[in-house]
């Protein structure tokens, strides 16, 4: 029989139909997904499903994280519960592949963790999160060095080298303080209608799979009576900006402000060998 350790997706504030609606759900590899709780009719629950034990065992589980498609999909399901769970009350996401050895030792987590939990699902009640990406896009590029047009003027093909890695460099200069600007922007929307920011990591190599460069990857916790005027201020940050864009994203459950017991992949209390 294959070992089994219980993967957690997030804590939530228990509510009307919570339990009947969780019961529906399957998560990661297709797993069924139940809740935790210290007694029956707790106020907070912990969203769990039983995986296999191979699969997110250390070694495994640094293989698994290299693997762009097993990745894509175990954080399809993660989220895919944590959107249903969030449909119906406030939930507190937990980081992707977060693991314990059975759902005893889950449960103990969460019982340790009680008040911190339950002060930010307070904090997190009635905000979601919109993710807020810029991307620099130069698109009036001046001709390229040593092209006919580049040296049409008669100039020499070294001084019209030159003169032409000049202006690209120009155009480029330009579109980056268009961005910053766009930046101040955001963030003064941000400053108006947040309660709080996060600060991500840009996108670049393979996880940049959108057009042009991503200069800005930000989070915003946004009250749900502020969502829409900050999404409207946010998407119209970049007019007036040649080639740079806004890209805002949600809304989504508040990832980038919940706080995890466990860094990623963690088995709590021992994994199996």
């Amino acid at each position: 029989m294959t070992e089994r350790v219980t993967y957690a997706y997030g804590v939530a504030r228990n509510a009307d139909g919570l339990e009947e609606a969780a019961a529906t759900l399957t998560g990661v590899a297709d797993a069924a997904v139940h809740l935790l709780g210290r007694t029956d009719g707790d106020e907070l629950l912990l969203a769990v499903s039983a995986v296999s034990a191979q699969d997110f065992q250390e070694d495994a589980l640094k293989v698994h994280l290299e693997d762009l498609a097993w990745l894509e999909a175990v954080a399809r399901a993660h989220h895919g519960v944590i959107e249903a769970l969030a449909a119906r009350t406030t939930v507190l996401p937990l980081r992707l592949a977060t693991v314990y050895l059975d759902d005893e030792r889950a449960r103990r987590v969460l019982e340790t963790g009680w008040n911190g939990f339950a002060e930010r699902l307070s904090r997190l009640a009635a905000h979601i999160e919109w993710g807020v990406k810029i991307y620099v896009e130069p698109s009036a590029r001046p001709a390229a060095p040593g092209s006919a047009s580049a040296t049409a003027s008669g100039l020499s093909p070294g001084r019209a080298y030159l003169r032409t890695r000049k202006a690209q460099q120009s155009v480029r200069d330009d579109v980056y303080r268009a961005a910053q600007k766009t930046a101040e922007r955001v963030e003064a929307a941000g400053r108006k209608h947040a309660a709080d920011r996060a600060s991500h990591r840009v996108q670049q190599g393979e996880l940049a799979t959108d057009p042009g460069e991503n200069v800005v990857n930000d989070a915003y916790l946004v009250p749900l009576d502020h969502a829409e005027d900050f999404r409207d201020e946010v998407s119209s940050a970049a007019d007036g900006f040649p080639g740079v864009r806004v890209e805002i994203t949600g809304p989504w459950a508040p990832y980038s402000f919940a706080e995890a017991p466990t860094s990623p992949g963690d088995v709590a209390e021992g994994a199996p060998p």
